[in-house]
């Protein structure tokens, strides 16, 4: 990675940035910022994919798709990104049937900067790694997983982790939600 990959307990960079939040005329575009998650008092899950219209990511993002309720059940907002433009998500969730009915928002990140802050970009394309950030309330990132371009992530992984953070615990190896801590 070109720039150095921002890691747990750094902050969070602070963004405003353009995301496609609907396929409905007119109101496909919001502005969504760092402060959002944190004015909610709301945990936020990021996970960002190399290129729009590809093979792997829509298996993961269909996938986190599927979830949105278990991430808005724990409290937590879920935002996807890309250093794709917003008309580039838009086409592509009008193009694709698992993308289509979407209920979090894709970040366009086209001028690189939160990627390149974030030091999540490939060197040669300038393309964001499979990285997914937990970054509490506070804006203080508490987990990353970095996927090499070609392997998709385990969503109920995120998940797994997330609850694990949340219970300000410790908690063991492949700790589950319901299971004792060591705390």
């Amino acid at each position: 990675m070109a720039n150095r990959l921002l890691s747990v307990g750094s902050v969070f960079p602070e963004f405003k940035k353009t995301a496609v939040v609907s396929l409905e005329k007119g109101n496909e575009f919001y502005d969504i910022t760092s402060e959002d998650h944190k004015n909610a008092d709301k945990w936020m899950v990021m996970f960002w994919w190399p290129k729009d219209f590809t093979f792997v990511c829509p298996t993961e993002i269909a996938e986190f798709g599927k979830h949105v309720d278990d991430f808005s059940d724990r409290d937590t907002i879920l935002i996807g990104a890309s250093t794709d433009s917003e008309f580039v998500h838009l086409a592509w969730r009008k193009n694709h049937d698992d993308l289509r009915d979407l209920r979090f928002p894709m970040l366009a990140d086209t001028s690189k900067s939160l990627a390149e802050e974030l030091g999540i970009l490939e060197a040669n394309e300038k393309i964001a790694y499979r990285v997914t950030y937990i970054v509490d309330p506070q804006g203080i990132i508490r987990w990353v997983s970095v996927n090499d371009l070609s392997v998709g992530r385990n969503v109920n992984e995120v998940i797994r982790v997330l609850d694990a953070l949340q219970t300000d615990e410790l908690c063991p190896c492949n700790w589950q939600k319901g299971e004792a801590t060591l705390a």
